[in-house]
């Protein structure tokens, strides 16, 4: 900093000595041309050198900006990933629950199989009861997003059945489904227990 100003103090003194020694008109034009263009050339060097700075801090700019919205973006997806997996934490957090609820229900079914006609006054009322709770409880469990899956007549999913069985009919098509032997079940759209089935194969 120091060796700066005496630089520019020396300047000065050159230019004041210069001022003050008389020389001839035309020796003086020519110095205060000379002296503008060095003034110019000094001025076009500083221009560039602020117009290279100012490019370099314009991509210096752009570069950051980049990464701020590359950020910005990778925040928007994790906060949408971790909205979904709560969400879904949610939405399955009874499954194993469901599950247990589907073995009861199975049991249920089994018992009201049963020959109305085969059974005395009180047993067929105490079936009666067993109907109503087992309605009560598949209305629960469709309250709480559970649906069966009942595909007969339609061709075989390995998504959504298991096949434990085949049929030869003539009537319907190779890989139909054609009888439920244990029912499956989704919860909120997702296979929690597929159907096993008994599929056509002539």
């Amino acid at each position: 900093m120091e060796e700066k100003k005496e630089v520019v103090e020396k300047e000065e003194q050159v230019e004041k000595l210069e001022e003050d020694t008389p020389v001839p008109a035309g020796v003086k034009e020519e110095k205060k041309k000379k002296k503008e263009k060095h003034h110019d050339s000094k001025l076009k060097e500083e221009n560039k050198k602020l117009k290279e700075q100012l490019e370099q801090l314009q991509k210096d700019n752009q570069d950051l900006l980049e990464k701020v919205k590359l950020t910005q973006a990778e925040l928007v997806n994790y906060r949408k990933r971790k909205d979904e997996e709560v969400s879904n934490s949610l939405k399955y957090a009874n499954q194993d629950l469901v599950t247990e609820l589907i073995n009861v229900v199975d049991n249920f079914e089994r018992a009201i199989k049963l020959d109305d006609n085969d059974l005395t006054d009180e047993l067929s009322k105490f079936l009666d009861g067993f109907k109503m709770m087992y309605a009560n409880l598949m209305e629960i469990l469709k309250k709480f997003g559970v649906e069966e899956i009942n595909r007969v007549g339609e061709v075989f999913d390995p998504t959504l059945e298991q096949a434990l069985m085949t049929d030869s009919i003539d009537e319907m098509d190779d890989e139909v489904v054609t009888e439920v032997l244990l029912k499956g079940y989704k919860l909120h759209g997702r296979v929690i227990r597929p159907a096993s089935v008994k599929v056509n194969s002539k």
